[in-house]
């Protein structure tokens, strides 16, 4: 990726130009010391005069008012506030009229930035003040009050804080009075310009230590760039969070959100004062001061997925390239490409106006519809279809352009939602809620309906990145969750009534991805990639998860690597300098899947014999019991020498009815209160208390034979043996006043329980005689 830059021949302003702004995806104000406000239209390479203003207002700050305004999008900005020299900030219309001029500060006013929503400005001073004014120009609080000038101020993602610049230091104020304000020392030099990115929730500071930083929203630091030869005068965070833009002398420099530079370019400029990208983050414009304007726009993105790279090699042409066979196709687009992303065979492009889908076995005929509200700002493709999230809301479409769905819930901001927090899946959206990060929404891509009986998921924590698993029946769809401590949990996403089970899967993950063909997790868990062949098993044998882990070493990838994707057996990672390195998966655990899902037991323990590792044997294990197939999980089991576990699949298997091996399975998977449900549901009283009985619960168990009258001297049996193994005298009450009137004769209860094995033996007998007369029938 990198800038294409273009400058005139000759600058248009006489002095140099303070600062610029984008009212459409095309044209751009400019002002400058030489009193004048540029309109630069890009498509037809005009430029004109808006208006001059008077001889002493030299402006410093622009910054058009918001074009969304409470969910609703104004077609173009209608007005600007413009700070200038004279402690003055002016509120200009886009003819150039000067509605209203308000006296802001003593000396002068150093920025001007409206909130998100357009309800309030924030301005601050050379007089080291800070602030907030209505819409319309009237004050209504200061801030803050410092002896140092604030050069620069940005609003915090909700609108909520402030961040300003106090010297070397920076400032997180919240607007509640009692809320705690964050401070810390930045840079060793002063700091000259802050941004602060809505989507990914980064800050960015720029000093004359020369050097420019990434902060997460705590103040902890993320990046620190190396030394520049000037001082950092400029930057600015893209729209959708993904790159930023740096300007100092004779130097632009496009970065990735982590700190790592794309590309360096060394325009004729001189100072670089303000950098402002277009609403459709495709275009950068520069205030330079030499009086001259810089554009720049993105080319030579890259996406790649199985042997296809795809090039965006002009602002409205790719080049895909087959590396099977090297033969290269050129796409052309009516409009400028914007967002793009390819993945399950298939490219997804949404440039200004349409949405293109491209088959990766057919890159000609490509299936085109319009958009409605242009800007695409997040492209999340699955199997079967893919969503499109534009500043109006969500929408998931089919490949073949159809809209299937556009679930909606409130308090709803799509303009901030990241890859992190939303994932797809072919039947479910998960959308990690802006404003209680501890809440998952869950909706049915098919219907746009929020799941189940409407209630999101809710994790003690907040969480910080969220994805669906890709396969299997929506009925067994699975979300792992990384939350705010960097634990990894998995949960289901559909659950009948009761609260859902989330198991904590791993700690200290930093990035994580799921298989696009199998149901397999990989990660960075602290310093190494970790892959979780069979996540599921959490559910079934917890014990078994360590076992079923794949754990390379970190030390062959830099510091901190991301996951991009995982696609087939092949994972690929961003390092911390932006180099792109591979990791390869062995083929085998996604076999076993397969194996598994089209219950092919026979294969999966021939390749399990052939590929002679412990990891697999554990999956299979796993697999076989989930599916309640006893036999192969026993053969599993005694592989990686489970042998209590052998032994209680022989129990299971020796049980008289269906119903007690359902039971004895679900006691297997921890599950003891369904397993205990489902005795009671098919009448097997005294197998309910038994199992209570060997788990000891023992209240539970003599609850039940008071409750159906029935067994009450075997639980007194069993608990007076108890009692008198470990040499302990009887206390508690109920006990104590049941065995009063209760005769314990061990003959009586080893014959009542003869008795009613027979008895649920002959029933299961009967249940199996009259199934097999009707299948004849």
């Amino acid at each position: 990726m990198r800038l294409k830059t273009s400058l005139l021949k000759e600058p248009k302003h006489k002095e140099l130009v303070s600062c610029v702004g984008w009212t459409t995806a095309d044209e751009l104000y400019s002002c400058s010391e030489d009193h004048q406000i540029l309109k630069w239209n890009l498509l037809t390479g005009e430029t004109s005069l808006v208006v001059k203003l008077q001889e002493d207002i030299y402006p410093i700050d622009l910054h058009w008012f918001p074009k969304t305004v409470g969910g609703k999008k104004q077609t173009q900005a209608e007005i600007f506030v413009l700070t200038s020299t004279d402690g003055k900030f002016h509120l200009v219309s886009k003819i150039g009229r000067i509605e209203k001029s308000v006296e802001a500060h003593k000396g002068a006013v150093l920025a001007g930035r409206w909130n998100y929503d357009g309800t309030a400005l924030i301005t601050a001073g050379e007089d080291g003040q800070i602030k907030i004014w209505s819409k319309s120009g009237m004050l209504r609080s200061t801030l803050a009050s410092q002896g140092s000038p604030v050069y620069s101020v940005a609003w915090g993602p909700d609108s909520d804080r402030i961040l300003y610049t106090s010297g070397r230091q920076l400032i997180i104020k919240p607007l509640q009075p009692s809320a705690k304000v964050i401070q810390w020392k930045a840079h060793d030099g002063v700091v000259l310009k802050v941004d602060w990115n809505s989507v990914n929730d980064l800050i960015l500071s720029g000093g004359e230590d020369c050097k420019y930083k990434v902060w997460d929203s705590f103040g902890r630091l993320l990046h620190s760039s190396s030394f520049h030869d000037y001082p950092i005068t400029s930057l600015s965070w893209a729209p959708d969070g993904e790159v930023f833009a740096v300007g100092t002398f004779n130097t632009l420099r496009l970065c990735d959100k982590t700190g790592w530079s794309y590309a360096l370019e060394k325009p004729n400029t001189g100072t670089v004062f303000s950098l402002s990208w277009s609403a459709d983050g495709t275009q950068l414009a520069g205030a330079c001061g030499n009086g001259h304007v810089i554009f720049a726009h993105v080319v030579e993105q890259h996406w790649e997925w199985k042997n296809f790279v795809i090039t965006l090699t002009k602002r409205r042409s790719m080049q895909v390239r087959n590396v099977l066979n090297d033969a290269v196709d050129i796409l052309e687009f009516r409009d400028r490409v914007i967002k793009a992303s390819l993945a399950y065979g298939h490219l997804v492009v949404a440039t200004s106006l349409q949405c293109y889908v491209y088959n990766s076995r057919n890159w000609n005929t490509p299936l085109i519809f319009d958009l409605k509200e242009g800007t695409v700002s997040l492209i999340l493709q699955a199997e079967k279809h893919f969503l499109l999230v534009d500043g109006a809301g969500l929408y998931i479409f089919s490949y073949e352009g159809r809209l299937i769905s556009s679930p909606k819930f409130p308090g709803m901001r799509a303009d901030i939602l990241n890859a992190q927090c939303v994932s797809l899946s072919n039947d479910t959206i998960a959308i990690r809620d802006k404003s209680d990060e501890k809440v998952i929404l869950l909706f049915d891509a098919l219907t746009g309906k929020a799941l189940g009986d409407g209630k999101p998921l809710t994790h003690k924590l907040e969480v910080v990145e969220i994805a669906l698993d890709q396969c299997g029946p929506s009925t067994e769809r699975k979300i792992a969750l990384i939350d705010k401590n960097r634990d990894l949990y998995l949960t289901s996403v559909r659950h009948l009534g009761r609260e859902p089970k989330i198991c904590k899967i791993g700690s200290m993950v930093h990035s994580m991805a799921w298989n696009d063909a199998a149901n397999i997790l990989c990660g960075i868990q602290d310093n190494q990639f970790t892959v979780w062949y069979y996540p599921n098993v959490v559910f079934t044998d917890k014990e078994l998860l360590p076992k079923t882990l794949y754990i390379k070493d970190g030390s062959e990838f830099s510091r901190a690597p991301h996951i991009l994707n995982y696609v087939g057996t092949k994972v690929t990672l961003r390092q911390g300098d932006g180099s792109l390195v591979y990791s390869s998966v062995l083929p085998y655990p996604a076999l076993l899947h397969e194996y598994s899902t089209s219950a092919r037991w026979e294969d999966a323990l021939r390749l399990c014999r052939f590929a002679k590792d412990q990891s697999l044997w554990a999956c299979l294990a796993g697999m076989a019991m989930a599916n309640r197939e006893l036999t192969t999980a026993e053969i599993a089991y005694a592989a990686i020498g489970e042998l209590p576990r052998v032994q209680y699949i022989n129990f299971i298997k020796e049980q008289p009815s269906k119903e007690s091996s359902l039971a004895h399975m679900l006691m297997f998977s921890g599950q003891v209160q369904e397993a205990e449900a489902t005795l009671l549901q098919a009448g097997l009283i005294y197998q309910a208390i038994q199992i209570n009985i060997d788990l000891f619960n023992w209240e539970r168990a003599l609850e039940l034979a008071v409750k159906h009258k029935t067994h009450v001297d075997t639980v007194l049996a069993f608990r007076e043996k108890f009692l008198h193994k470990f040499g302990r005298k009887e206390t508690n009450k109920r006990f104590l006043q049941y065995s009063q009137g209760v005769e314990v004769d061990w003959e009586k209860i080893q014959a009542k329980i003869e008795m009613e094995l027979s008895k649920e033996r002959e029933k299961a007998a009967n249940v199996s005689t009259r199934s097999s007369v009707t299948s004849r029938h």
